[in-house]
């Protein structure tokens, strides 16, 4: 197996984030993702972290993440992997490590993140990403009004007990929109 190494920070660094830029921009278009500047504002509100997979030096996969307090959970608002490591299970191997941060390191008790709700080949595989992954799939359907495209929610839950994440979407889509509208509003 590839030696992997995994790194993550809560601060603004030009140089890590122009190596996980060049991942995040072959991912996202840019009318899906979001911008410099608003990113660097999120790490200016101390409200998301970077995570990064490299290999030999060279970084194949990120993500950029937040927590909501009020639910304890982990909001995953991207993840990538380099076009160069798709389809080596570099994906998985970097959410597996999310996981084990966002539970033993930031305390959290599950993880959320939104997919595109239109039935697409890519939006079906993504989903299919997710739940091979372990989290559970929402049957409610939001449509915020910047965006066109309808979203679902998923949850992971890390443990079954009695604290664990709302299987309601809508009420999780409360969480990832409160997450949004912070990261866009300008610097408190």
């Amino acid at each position: 197996m590839d030696e992997l190494d995994y790194r993550i920070t809560d601060r603004w660094n030009e140089e890590e984030w122009t190596e996980a830029e060049r991942i995040y921009k072959e991912a996202f278009p840019p009318e899906g993702a979001k911008s410099r500047d608003i990113i660097r504002g999120m790490f200016a509100k101390k409200m998301c972290q970077l995570h990064m997979m490299s290999r030999d030096g060279r970084m194949i996969a990120m993500a950029l993440t937040g927590i909501d307090s009020s639910l304890n959970a982990l909001i995953v608002d991207y993840i990538a992997v380099g076009e160069d490591a798709r389809g080596e299970g570099i994906g998985s191997r970097l959410l597996d490590q999310i996981k084990e941060w966002a539970r033993d390191t930031a305390g959290c008790i599950g993880m959320i993140v939104e997919v595109e709700a239109e039935p697409t080949d890519e939006n079906r595989r993504r989903i299919r990403y997710w739940l091979s992954n372990g989290f559970s799939l929402t049957d409610y359907v939001h449509s915020y009004i910047w965006v066109p495209e309808p979203y679902l929610a998923m949850y992971l839950n890390f443990e079954e007990t009695a604290y664990r994440l709302p299987d309601d979407g809508k009420r999780l889509f409360r969480s990832i929109t409160k997450f949004h509208e912070k990261a866009y509003r300008r610097r408190e």
